[in-house]
This record gives structure tokens, C-alpha cells and sequence, in this order.
């Protein structure tokens, strides 16, 4: 008789402890997410009192450690259990779904793993429904699909989870319209057809397929019984996707509730479209409806008044933040702050976005991100990378702004070294960072180290990227291949503007004009809009090729046709058309008659076409404006005192180059250089450094002598010092681009093209004699110069003399 007493009283007290602690766990759910220190100290008073939960207690354990991020605990307490019910691997399932969203792959090869090892007569709808999650989640939509004919087959009957599971990942997959409709058809068969949930996963299917039109999405929204945020938020981001921005309006006029979702979501339609006003009036709209603003409101009213540099008008919303918003949550700081930075930074205000952002009391990834990106766009790369040191965890878009950074502020060298640290740092490169190390490649001219990245592109699985092809462009184009950029061009599966301005800017840069105005054209045809770096693009290659009438058709087309204001540069490549064919009078009264005062670049193009047709007088005028405008930089005096020189007027040349030594202004020195065997050799005006250059001077003495004989005579007037004819024909072949082409000539296998590269203009004598020279040795010469390429081939030179 005690013992039955005892038996009682110790079966009472463990079923109050059962009690009490799945009170405490319940408790604990209710937080979100739970609290880690909780859920330890409710399992280790377990654990000191002797406590040995029952399954429904463990489970409910191990579920608030999956949900306070102690996965790791909770797969201790599971791989503890002789036989873990269809409950404790379905949670485990569950929290490995949501895991699998960090990147590593390895969240959902532990849900499968948990999912495989489950025998088929312990699984429940709840279990393939947890599984067919994980794959949406981890956007394997076919494996969703082949889950769900599975959970068929073997008699286990769907849900309306399950059909909002399933068709989330079919979104991922469908391609045609009829992979919809047949979901469609056995969603209305499993009777689900007027369930709200599954009917707003359906309207997605259709949304997102890209072969599906709107018109099926909006008849299933029209035809639901009820609707909620999602249906209303799902429908108009389907409009919006689909550059429908006329249809989302029209179904949000029709909306009769107060959904800050929906509302949102047409904002932010408004500002990733560019329609700032329209975006700005929604927002007003909103706030006399008195419908509260949330952080996604603010976040895209601030990114409207960016787009359209309304600093302004964004300080008046900072300020209505910071007076209405009272304790703001931690995802409302991260995400304001952070579109706060961006704000100040599109409206040139960097310094005010750095103070910003050392005032947050928390800051994510995005916004160190952002303020990088800021320092970069800005061009103050010595604090951006200051700035990049101080980053406590790097993901691949940091590593990707600062190698770009480095590449587009032409330090292509520290690109490349931060690319290879990046690799160092166990994080693998992104196309992005690719693209970034790519332009660096460019920059340096370096062609095979570039190839050389081209082949690991490919192996990484990246050569479907856009942006990484669009630099593979660019980065070939540079080097001086010009075809091997057309047929990366020609074999991309999908060409944005960015593709099609780099191969007009590759064509134009390499002489041929005509195939620039023909792709241009091309484009046109295609439906692609120009940007306003198109026009650049296609003004320089109608001015390489003296393409006048054209160049000045595409210029007025801008503002007609495609409602682009002209901006200076666009200003300056009009006058460099102009100027270059020598026609001065229409581009003096193109100056005198555009809507602001000429700067820098307006002048440079005038007294580099003066240069081009010795007008003296209008060059003096245009160098004097540069004196006034950059009184430091050497190309205004050197311009100006070659014009001098070549009319013989030796007397204003030594004055100019007095006016450069009195203002400190030192002229740079002359270089080119060429990459053999990977390894940059740079010569010189003069050489005497390189340790082969002897050899060099001897070559040279062998091909100018077959040179004469086929008519070569050097032209002294490119010689811009005051000397007799024979130290003039000597200083010619001193020249840093024919000591470089030279060395090429010689340490190149035979037959191979000479790629030399020299930072300033070519010389007009050596461009002629490297005509006479690619026909004396049959090869193809190629020359970038500051300003362009020139291909040297039979004779004849890619830019027909029009340079």
C-alpha cells in the first residue's frame, strides 16, 4: 500500500512538471524570437531536477531552440533520441528550411538528409509539406514539384499548405503558360481553388512567368471570393513587374482598403520606374488619408527624393522622422538610417551621410555597404579603402565595390591584389567581383592576365552574367582586340544598354565608325532607349569618323526624341565633331548659344581642333579660357606651344614654356609600353634605361632603311624643338611608341599582332611610319593612344588618316 502511495505522489509531481514546464516553453513561444538565455535556463532546470521529458515536451524544446538560432543545441537533444517521432523531424525539417537561406547549401542537405532518413510510414501531409518549403525556400523549385507527384503517388493528402508550398517553388520554375494552367487545374480539382492563400500563390505562378500575360492573374484576383494584403500587394508588384505601371494603378484606385502594403508597393513601382512625382504625390496622398507610414514607406519616399536629387525635400522628411517617430524598432533604424545615408550621398552631401551613419546606435552590412559605395562613387578612393579596412564582416558586394572602386578610378593594379586577398579570405568571388577585376585587366591593358580570369569566369559557372560580360567588353576592347569583344557581344544570351554602349564605344574607340552608327541603328530597331551614355558613346564614334551630319542628328535627337537634356560632355563631344572636321564657325555659335556657361570640356575640344587645323587665333583663346579654369594642368600649355612650334613661332613656345616653369607646372612625361612573355616592358622618349634597347636602336636602323625604300620620309615638323633637320630625324626615332613597337616586332613569335599603349597622343610621324613598317615586316601594329586605337595593317591605319 506505500508503494502504490509513492507510485501516485511520483507520478503526480513528474505531471506537474510536465505541466509546468510545457507552461514555461509556451511562455517562451510567445516571444519572437525566443529568448536563447530562456530556453537554456528552462532545459537546464530540467536537467537538475531530474526532469526526463516525455516526446511532446522535447519537441517543444527543441523547436524553441530551432526558433531562438540554437539549431546546433536542438540536433544534440535529436541525435540523442532512439527514434525521433514524425513531430521532432518535421521541426527539424522546418528550422534547416529557414537556415538554408544563409548561403552555405548546408541548412537544406540537412533538412533533406532528416527528410530521406524518415521511413514512408511515419511521414504525415505536415512532413512533406515542411520538405517541399525547404526546397521553395532554398529555390529548388523541381525538386518542390517532384516532392509534391511523390506525396501523391503514395496516398498522402494535400493541404492548403501544400499547394502554397508547392506552387511557390513552381514560381521559381514555370516557363510556359501552360505549367500554370496545369497546376491551376489541379488546384481547382483539389477544391482549393477559393482559398485565399493558395489562390495568392497561384496569382504569383502566373505573375512570375514569363511567358504568361497578366490577363490570366488579374482574372483569378478579379474572381476571389475574399482578399487580404497579399492578394492586393501580389497583383499590383505583378503589374509593376511586368512594366505595367497603368495597370497596378488601376487596380490599387479600385482597392477600397487601407493597405500600407499595397500602398507601399506602388510607391517603390514609382521609384524603381523613375516616375519621382508620381511617387511623391502617392506618398502626400497617403498621408492625408492618415494612413501611417512604416519603414518600407519611408525607405522608398526617401529613395524617390534621391532619384530626383530632391535634397530638400528629403531633409523635410528626415526631419518629420525624427520629430514623429517615437522608439523605433531595430529593422526601422537599420533600414531609414541606411536610405537616410544613400539620400545625402545621390545629393552631394557625403560628409553629412557619414555623419549619419556614425551617429546609428546599430548598423548592418548595408550600411557600411552603402557608405562605401558612397566614398567610391564620389571618387575618394583613399577613404574608401580606409574606410573598407574598418569593415568588421565583409560579404562579397563589399569586396566587389572596393575592386571596382579601385578599377574605375584607374588603379587597376591595387584591383587585381584586392580581388586575389579576397580569394585569400576563403570568399569566393561573385560575377560582380569578377566584372570588377575584369576592368581592372582593362586598365592596365594586361590581355592575358584578362583571358586568364575570362577561363576561371567560365569555370566558376558565370559566364551567363551580364555585368561580367559587359566588362569582358570592355576589357578586350582595351587590350586591342577588338573581335574577340564582338563575339563575347554577339554570344551573350541577354544585352542590356550597358552592352550595347560598351561595343559602340569599342567600335568608335577602334576607328570604325560606320559599324558603330549601323549597331547604334541596330539597337534602335531592338526597342533598347538610349541612355544618355549611349549618346556619349555614339557622338565620339561619329567624331572619330567624321561622321558630322550624323553626330549632329543623334544630338538633336536626345531632347526630341528621347526627352535627354544635353549635358556639357554631350556638349563636348558636339564640339569636338565640329571641330575636328574644321567647321569653327558652328562651333563657335554651338558655344555661344548652349544654356550654360562653357567649362573645361567645351574648350579643350575647341583648342584640340584648332591643334588638328592650326587656327592659332581661336586656339589662343580657347587655351586662355583653360588657364583660367585649370591653370595647373600641363596639356593646355603643351597644346598651345606644339601650335606655336609648328608655324615656327620658336619665340612664343619658349614663352609658354616659361609661363609653365613660373606657375610650377611640369609636363608629363611621354611613355608606352607592351606586354610580352606577362611581363610589361615601358619605354621612354629617348631610352637608354631598358636593358635591350641597343638591340632596339639597331632594328630600327634595319626597318626604317626598307621603310624608305618603299617612300617612308620622316616628317620634322612633329619635331617640336628648334634644331637642325638631322638631330630632328634622330628625335623621331627616339619616339617611346617606336622603341615599344620595335621591341614588340623583335620579341614577339612572328606573325603575332604588336599591341603597344602609350598615354598620350600619337605622334603624327609615327603613325605614318608604322603604316610603312606593318607593311615592311607583314604584320598587324596596333597603338592606343590617349584617345583611341589605331590599327596598322598593308599600309593603311584603321583611323583612314582622320585623327
Amino acid at each position: 500500500m506505500a508503494a502504490l502511495k509513492e507510485f501516485i505522489r511520483t507520478t503526480h509531481t513528474v505531471h506537474a512538471l510536465a505541466n509546468f514546464y510545457a507552461a514555461q516553453l509556451l511562455l517562451c513561444s510567445k516571444q519572437a524570437p525566443p529568448s536563447s538565455s530562456t530556453v537554456r535556463m528552462i532545459h537546464a532546470h530540467m536537467i537538475a531536477s531530474g526532469f526526463r521529458p516525455q516526446s511532446h515536451i522535447l519537441n517543444r524544446l527543441m523547436d524553441m531552440y530551432c526558433k531562438s538560432s540554437n539549431i546546433a543545441y536542438a540536433r544534440q537533444l535529436f541525435d540523442e533520441i532512439p527514434e525521433p517521432d514524425v513531430v521532432a523531424r518535421t521541426t527539424f525539417i522546418t528550422a534547416y528550411s529557414y537556415s538554408a537561406s544563409s548561403g552555405d547549401g548546408l541548412g537544406f542537405k540537412f533538412a533533406r538528409e532528416i527528410f530521406n532518413t524518415t521511413p514512408l510510414h511515419t511521414r504525415d501531409t505536415v512532413c512533406y509539406n515542411a520538405m517541399i518549403t525547404a526546397c521553395a525556400h532554398n529555390e529548388d523549385g523541381n525538386a518542390a514539384i517532384k516532392l509534391f507527384c511523390e506525396m501523391k503517388r503514395y496516398d498522402f493528402r494535400p493541404d492548403n499548405y501544400t499547394y502554397t508550398s508547392v506552387l511557390s517553388g513552381l514560381s521559381l520554375v514555370a516557363e510556359h503558360e501552360s505549367h500554370c494552367q496545369q497546376f491551376h487545374c489541379e488546384v481547382v480539382k483539389s477544391g482549393t481553388g477559393f482559398v485565399t492563400s493558395v489562390v495568392n500563390a497561384l496569382i504569383s505562378v502566373y505573375v512570375k512567368c514569363a511567358c504568361s500575360p497578366m490577363a490570366a492573374a488579374r482574372k483569378l484576383f478579379d474572381e476571389m471570393p475574399l482578399r487580404d494584403e497579399l492578394s492586393w500587394t501580389t497583383i499590383i508588384t505583378g503589374y509593376i513587374r511586368n512594366d505595367d505601371l497603368h495597370g497596378a494603378r488601376q487596380v490599387f484606385d479600385g482597392m477600397n482598403e487601407k493597405l500600407i502594403v499595397a500602398w507601399n508597393a506602388l510607391i517603390s513601382g514609382y521609384v524603381h520606374k523613375g516616375l519621382v512625382s508620381n511617387a511623391l504625390e502617392l506618398s502626400r496622398k497617403m498621408r492625408l488619408l492618415e494612413i501611417g507610414f512604416d519603414e518600407f514607406s519611408y525607405t522608398s519616399i526617401l529613395g524617390a527624393c534621391a532619384s530626383g536629387k530632391l535634397f530638400l525635400h528629403g531633409k523635410q522628411v528626415h526631419a518629420y522622422i525624427i520629430r514623429t517617430v517615437k522608439n523605433p524598432s531595430r529593422d526601422f533604424l537599420f533600414s531609414v538610417n541606411n536610405a537616410l545615408i544613400a539620400l545625402y550621398w545621390r545629393c552631394g552631401k557625403l560628409d553629412d551621410a557619414r555623419k549619419i551613419f556614425d551617429k546609428m546606435p546599430l548598423r548592418d552590412l548595408v550600411s557600411w555597404n552603402t557608405v562605401l559605395s558612397a566614398y567610391v562613387d564620389v571618387g575618394r578612393i583613399e577613404e574608401a579603402r580606409t574606410f573598407f579596412d574598418k569593415i568588421p564582416e565583409k560579404n562579397e558586394l563589399t569586396w566587389s565595390v572596393m575592386i571596382s572602386g579601385f578599377a574605375q578610378n584607374g588603379l587597376g593594379e591595387e584591383g587585381l591584389k584586392l580581388f586575389n586577398q579576397m580569394r585569400s579570405c576563403n570568399c569566393q568571388p561573385c560575377d560582380y567581383s569578377f566584372a570588377g577585376a575584369i576592368i581592372s585587366c582593362a586598365v592596365l591593358a594586361s590581355l592575358d592576365h584578362g583571358r586568364q580570369l575570362h577561363a576561371q569566369l567560365i569555370q566558376s559557372g558565370f559566364e551567363s552574367s551580364i555585368s561580367a560580360s559587359n566588362a569582358l567588353i570592355t576589357m578586350y576592347a582595351r587590350c586591342g582586340v577588338l573581335q574577340d569583344s564582338q563575339s563575347v557581344f554577339f554570344t551573350m544570351n541577354y544585352l542590356d544598354s550597358v552592352s550595347w554602349n560598351s561595343m559602340i564605344a569599342a567600335l568608335g574607340q577602334h576607328g570604325h565608325g560606320g559599324q558603330a552608327v549601323d549597331l547604334f541603328e541596330q539597337m534602335l530597331k531592338e526597342g533598347i532607349v538610349p541612355d544618355r551614355i549611349t549618346f556619349l558613346t555614339i557622338l565620339s564614334s561619329c567624331s572619330h569618323a567624321g561622321l558630322v551630319d550624323q553626330g549632329q542628328r543623334y544630338f538633336n535627337s536626345m531632347y526630341e526624341l528621347y526627352n535627354i537634356t544635353p549635358g556639357e560632355d554631350h556638349y563636348g563631344r558636339l564640339i569636338d565633331l565640329l571641330c575636328r572636321a574644321g567647321r569653327f564657325t558652328e562651333a563657335t555659335d554651338t558655344i555661344q548659344k548652349m544654356p550654360f556657361d562653357p567649362g573645361v570640356p567645351i574648350w579643350e575640344a575647341l583648342l584640340g581642333g584648332c591643334r588638328i587645323h592650326g587656327n592659332i587665333d581661336l586656339g589662343i583663346k580657347a587655351a586662355e579660357k583653360l588657364f583660367e579654369l585649370i591653370p595647373h594642368h600641363d596639356g593646355t600649355y603643351i597644346l598651345l606651344s606644339n601650335m606655336y612650334a609648328t608655324l615656327g613661332k620658336w619665340t612664343d613656345v619658349s614663352r609658354i614654356r616659361n609661363m609653365m616653369r613660373v606657375r610650377g607646372v611640369k609636363k608629363e612625361p611621354a611613355c608606352s609600353w607592351i606586354e610580352v612573355d606577362n611581363m610589361v616592358h615601358v619605354f621612354l622618349v629617348d631610352d637608354t634605361k631598358h636593358p635591350e634597347v641597343q638591340k632596339v636602336y639597331k632594328y630600327l636602323e634595319e626597318l626604317v632603311s626598307k621603310m624608305r625604300k618603299l617612300g617612308y620620309v620622316p616628317d620634322t615638323k612633329f619635331v617640336l624643338h628648334d634644331m637642325e633637320n638631322e638631330q630632328k630625324e634622330y628625335a623621331l626615332s627616339t619616339h617611346s611608341e617606336r622603341l615599344a613597337v620595335a621591341f614588340g616586332l623583335l620579341k614577339l613569335p612572328s606573325g603575332a599582332m604588336v599591341r603597344v599603349f602609350k598615354n598620350i597622343r600619337i605622334c603624327g610621324d609615327c603613325h605614318n611610319a608604322f603604316k610603312f613598317m606593318s607593311r615592311v615586316v607583314e604584320r598587324e601594329i596596333v597603338v592606343r593612344d590617349g584617345k583611341r586605337f589605331h590599327h596598322f595593317k598593308d599600309g593603311n591605319c584603321s583611323c583612314g588618316n582622320y585623327w
